[in-house]
């Protein structure tokens, strides 16, 4: 919004502010392979002014703080997949978004040539950087992603809320949920002159659903289908010439957005490793608790420590390496293979005694 004050670009109120999912359609059945982001715009790319001093309008402040209650009154008291977790995904979505940057750029090339630095971050990041709507959807995906988790897996859904999962033909049954209650409180009548600020019109707010669409089915990363349609895009994005380069770069485009969100969601475990003690015992509690309920056939207890371990070899370690391998982070993407490391060897040595503390400190959660 900042952005458009200061390019002093003038809406289109032509059009309908509304949207929802066709009938018989889903969020899933709008998934792309390749989102498609705005060219570049030299004329944007040329001015500099500074956005901080741009007024936003007290009744866009207003309901975009009650956009964000509602949402945060949405989320259940999850031990793990809570409103805390939700914001603290959303902070490390906005840390890796500050961390792009080349390191190998001289002064020159930066102030140098066609729309200069804008011009090669717009180049360098596929296209996401030099859009604000992009930017500002991965966030509210963030924000977004875990809206009514009910505690448990899609598998232990699916068993649990019959109507539910035949809407969603069993497939990624969380998230579509948590898109289709966020995406249908935007729409309301409560928040019209929120939605008249974000889009200017019709085709921006279908470009900012199909960015949230797929950011937020990008957080279930336990659906074997979709994990081996991402793994296609990835070889065909780095490892095969595309000789349409609009193609390629959104490709790129959409799977750094992916990539962006999936480390974001497990960020814990890529941090100190207090933090990691910390939300790895909230995920663990809030497993236990499933399964004293008889939602989950198997004693976590028996399996954390050796399943910590398979998922650092088979998905965070995976991912903080293909976070360096897109090459838009710097040295960030380092710092996030390092601490995956330090914290898988830690995990290794203090694992078992680790989980028996979180055993006993489990009565004292249940009284809260």
């Amino acid at each position: 919004i900042s952005r458009r004050g200061v390019l002093q670009t003038k809406p289109d109120r032509c059009f309908d502010l509304f949207y929802e999912t066709p009938e018989g359609k889903t969020c899933l059945d709008e998934a792309t392979g390749a989102v498609s982001l705005p060219q570049f715009d030299h004329e944007a790319g040329s001015k500099n002014a500074d956005e901080s001093v741009v007024h936003l309008g007290a009744k866009f402040v207003q309901q975009l703080r009650e956009y964000v209650f509602i949402i945060a009154s949405t989320y259940r008291e999850n031990a793990f997949h809570n409103f805390e977790h939700a914001c603290h995904v959303a902070m490390s979505v906005n840390k890796l978004l500050k961390k792009i940057i080349s390191p190998y750029w001289r002064p020159d090339e930066i102030n140098g040539g066609s729309g200069g630095l804008a011009l090669r971050l717009h180049e360098f990041t596929h296209g996401i950087y030099s859009d604000p709507l992009t930017l500002f959807g991965i966030v509210f995906s963030a924000l977004i992603h875990d809206v009514d988790h009910r505690g448990v897996s899609n598998v232990q859904l699916i068993k649990e809320e019959r109507e539910m999962a035949e809407v969603y033909r069993g497939k990624s049954v969380t998230e579509q949920n948590s898109l289709d209650i966020s995406w249908g409180l935007l729409m309301s009548s409560q928040f019209k002159e929120l939605r008249t600020c974000l889009f200017h019109n019709r085709d921006e707010m279908m470009r900012f659903r199909q960015v949230i669409v797929n950011t937020v089915l990008a957080t279930d990363i336990f659906d074997r289908e979709l994990n081996e349609l991402r793994t296609k895009r990835w070889r065909m994005a780095f490892y095969e010439s595309h000789p349409d380069t609009t193609f390629g770069n959104d490709l790129k485009a959409t799977i750094l957005i992916e990539h962006i969100i999936q480390a974001s969601d497990v960020s814990h475990t890529m941090q100190h490793w207090h933090v990691y003690r910390k939300w790895n015992e909230h995920l663990f509690h809030e497993t236990y608790l499933a399964y004293t309920e008889g939602r989950m056939s198997s004693d976590p207890s028996t399996f954390w420590y050796e399943g910590g371990l398979r998922f650092f070899d088979s998905y965070i370690i995976p991912l903080a390496n293909k976070l360096r391998d897109i090459g838009v982070f710097g040295v960030s993407s380092d710092e996030y293979l390092i601490y995956a490391l330090s914290n898988r060897q830690e995990w290794e040595q203090k694992g078992q005694e680790t989980v028996a503390e979180m055993m006993k400190n489990y009565s004292s959660y249940r009284k809260r």
